[in-house]
């Protein structure tokens, strides 16, 4: 059981951006739909690579913001590359490996690679690789080596 869980405040999608949300990330499902008085979803749960989500179809009351975003750690550009194009699916591209989804949901897609060089010790180099982040929309591991590499 995790102690904090983010809970999502949707208007009549709740249901629909988890399906899209399972069908994106591999170790993910469905937990449990609450059906309300209508019989449609009031609630759903469901799992994104083991992190717990509730969703809540709460009406036009409240959107989403940049000010809250999902960061997603990749291991590699494939994965890097796969989730930008389903996730920004019906959404927006922004920049420095942000995006919002069909939803309004901003996430952050971001290469391991990228902590990695702005953590080297040479500031330099760090600095190159910032500068180059800064450029990007969706992050370019070979683009950020580049730059480090000078």
């Amino acid at each position: 059981m995790h102690k904090i869980t983010p809970f999502l405040w949707f208007d009549g999608q709740a249901e629909e951006a988890m399906h899209f949300y399972v069908s994106i990330f591999r170790n993910s499902r469905v937990v449990a739909v609450t059906p309300g008085p209508d019989g449609r979803a009031l609630s759903v749960s469901f799992e994104l690579e083991g992190q717990p989500f509730h969703a809540l179809n709460g009406g036009p009351h409240f959107t989403f913001t940049p000010a809250i975003s999902l960061f997603v750690s990749c291991e590699s550009q494939q994965e890097v590359d796969d989730l930008w194009e389903k996730l920004s699916d019906g959404g927006s591209q922004e920049p420095c490996g942000w995006l919002r989804d069909r939803y309004g949901l901003s996430w952050q897609i971001i290469p391991t690679a990228l902590g990695r060089l702005m953590g080297d010790p040479d500031r330099a180099k760090a600095a190159r690789v910032m500068n180059a982040m800064l450029q990007m929309k969706k992050i370019e591991i070979s683009g950020l080596e580049r730059a480090a590499a000078g």
